[in-house]
Parts: structure tokens; sequence; C-alpha cells
């Protein structure tokens, strides 16, 4: 599959193959390519995991690392002839609730941004509200948040996919 759109939504479940079916994308368009690194390594297992990601992209990507400050950092980085990989948008609203931040200002902003950005914009981001209700309270917000993240996102984007067994569906565009 290409981009026929500006900017798109991946969206998928855990081990998906949504990241690797979003760098396709990217890397179909040509364009010089950047990646935003919403997560933060917080023990040895998820800095060994952001290792293999760096790997596995290899030298052709610039990559920014920026768990809270995203619209600031797309903002920064944006000009024609890119495209843009943020990974993940999950990610970057539980570091927005770890810092106490507004969420649903900051996603607000986020969606609102999109409009004017000239660089070819790729969201990933885990569906988390396929499953059961959390059993706790920060569990059931984070859910949430993500859930309302993932509309006004796939509202203000050109095409959204859905990625399963790493097969991609084109839900949007």
């Amino acid at each position: 599959m290409i981009l026929s759109g500006k900017t798109a939504l991946v969206l998928g479940g855990a081990r998906s193959g949504k990241s690797a079916f979003s760098e396709r994308l990217a890397e179909a368009t040509g364009l010089e390519r950047h990646y935003i690194a919403t997560g933060r390594a917080y023990d040895d297992e998820m800095r060994e995991r952001i290792g293999r990601h760096q790997e596995d992209r290899g030298a052709s990507w610039v990559t920014h690392e920026e768990p809270v400050e995203l619209s600031h950092t797309l903002g920064a980085i944006d000009r024609p002839g890119r495209v843009v990989l943020v990974d993940c948008l999950t990610l970057w609203v539980t570091n927005l609730m770890m810092e106490g931040e507004d969420i649903p200002i900051r996603c607000a902003e986020l969606a609102a941004e999109l409009s004017s950005l000239d660089a070819r914009i790729i969201f990933v981001s885990n569906e988390v509200g396929l499953g059961i209700v959390p059993e706790n309270r920060m569990a059931r917000e984070f859910r949430d948040h993500a859930g309302r993240l993932h509309q006004q996102i796939a509202a203000a984007v050109d095409e959204v996919f859905f990625v399963a067994a790493g097969l991609p569906l084109r839900m949007k565009g």
C-alpha cells in the first residue's frame, strides 16, 4: 500500500505489525524520513527494545526523541519534502499522564495542528479499547484518553489503517 493522502493514522494491537507497516508507508513516499520516538526507557527491557527499533530502521532515518512536546517537535521539523513518522501516540498519552498534563487540551492542540503542517505525517498508536474494562482507575483513564485521541486524530487525518497479524486494513481514505 502507499499513502494517498498527506496524513495517516495506523492503529493496531501490540506486535500487530503496525510500526513495520508504517515504516514501509513512509519509505514508499521517497521523501526524507524523520522518526519521532515518544517512548521513554524506564528499564533495561525498554532500552533494548528502543535499540532494536533503531537498528531495524537503519541510518536512513533522522530520529527525534520527544516524550511530551510532540506538537512542538512536529512544528520544529516540519518541511515540505519530508515524511514524519510518530511512534507512538499511546506512549505519548502515558507520558502526558505521568507529567500531570491536561490531556484533552494537548490532544486537541495536536489534532488542530495537522492542517497547518507541510510534511507528510504518519501516526502510529496502540488500539487499547478492544479488550476488557481495566480493573483500576488509572488504566481506565488511559484507555479513555487514548480512545478519544484516536477519534480526534482519525477525524483530522486523510487516511486511517488498522493492522492485525501484519495485515493492514484501510478504514478511511
